[in-house]
């Protein structure tokens, strides 16, 4: 049996922001679902961040996530099982007040919401899920991990010592890793850019959602229940481009367009042609 994985979605980033839709569309639409068509897909793990404020929400990011995604999976007779991620809850100290129970309310029949840690069989095999940890479930969450028989676990943990972000130098505090040492895999969303330590893996965004996303390279993935092996599948879409200009050399600029586009400058004496260069940029990039 073969599971997509998704994670850190952010539906309604950067206040519902018709540039961020229209590149979640084109994902969901061109690539994702046609793959899980062509291998004959029908469960999705997502892992949490599902939502992108905790505290308020875009009707018009709400409307075209319903649909771009949540239609399509009914539709298509796919399964979604889904843990809260930070992003998802409300309050800080609790995941009682969850956007996820909220608002897919309507999609029961393919959505399942798991706001407890729990083992749950999939093909021939038992893995564990465990929700966003706080104030009010940490006993219960640090319980089940420790005595779960699952070897294989998917959640939305906050593990110290890894990167929140390809572009940022920034390293994460939180949980220690030892407590997850008893695993076979642990898979992860929450930080935004894709990077394993020993048994444990964050899986990253799917798609780019800010500059520190830059150059990185997305991915959804597919977890095998046979193999138990994941394999990455590269979203091609991106938004954001960096170019790099010195008055001897500058970087192609054919493919900015629809993009968010920075440009470099380490040498510009001929003033004249730096500006056709941005001028070539900017005509190249009218979508945005």
């Amino acid at each position: 049996m073969k599971i997509a994985i998704i994670n850190d979605t952010h539906c309604g980033i950067k206040n519902g922001s018709d540039v961020y839709l229209d590149n979640a569309e084109s994902f969901y639409k061109n690539i994702f679902f046609p793959y899980l068509e062509e291998h004959n897909i029908k469960s999705i793990f997502h892992l949490g961040d599902y939502y992108d404020h905790r505290r308020f929400v875009n009707f018009k990011a709400l409307e075209r996530n319903r649909h771009m995604f949540l239609n399509v999976i009914r539709d298509k007779g796919i399964h979604m099982s889904i843990v809260p991620g930070n992003h998802d809850v409300y309050y800080k100290n609790t995941n009682d007040l969850c956007a996820l129970k909220e608002l897919l309310g309507h999609y029961t029949d393919c959505v399942k919401i798991y706001m407890n840690s729990i083992d749950v069989t999939v093909g021939d095999m038992t893995v564990g899920f465990v929700p966003w940890i706080c104030d009010d479930n940490e006993k219960e969450c640090i319980d089940f991990i420790q005595n779960t028989k699952s070897q294989i676990l998917f959640g939305h943990f906050e593990i110290a010592g890894f990167k929140y972000m390809a572009n940022a130098n920034v390293v994460s505090h939180g949980m220690g890793t030892d407590i997850f040492n008893r695993f076979d895999s642990v898979y992860s969303g929450h930080y935004h850019t894709k990077s394993t330590q020993d048994n444990i893996t964050y899986l990253g965004t799917q798609v780019e959602l800010t500059w520190s996303d830059a150059h990185d390279p997305k991915y959804f993935h597919v977890f095998d229940t046979e193999t138990r092996e994941m394999e990455a599948i590269r979203n091609p879409y991106t938004l954001y481009r960096k170019l790099y200009y010195s008055d001897d050399k500058q970087s192609d600029c054919s493919d900015v367009t629809g993009k968010f586009v920075k440009i470099i400058v380490s040498d510009k004496n001929n003033h004249y042609e730096f500006d056709k260069y941005v001028d070539k940029v900017q005509a190249l990039n009218h979508k945005i």
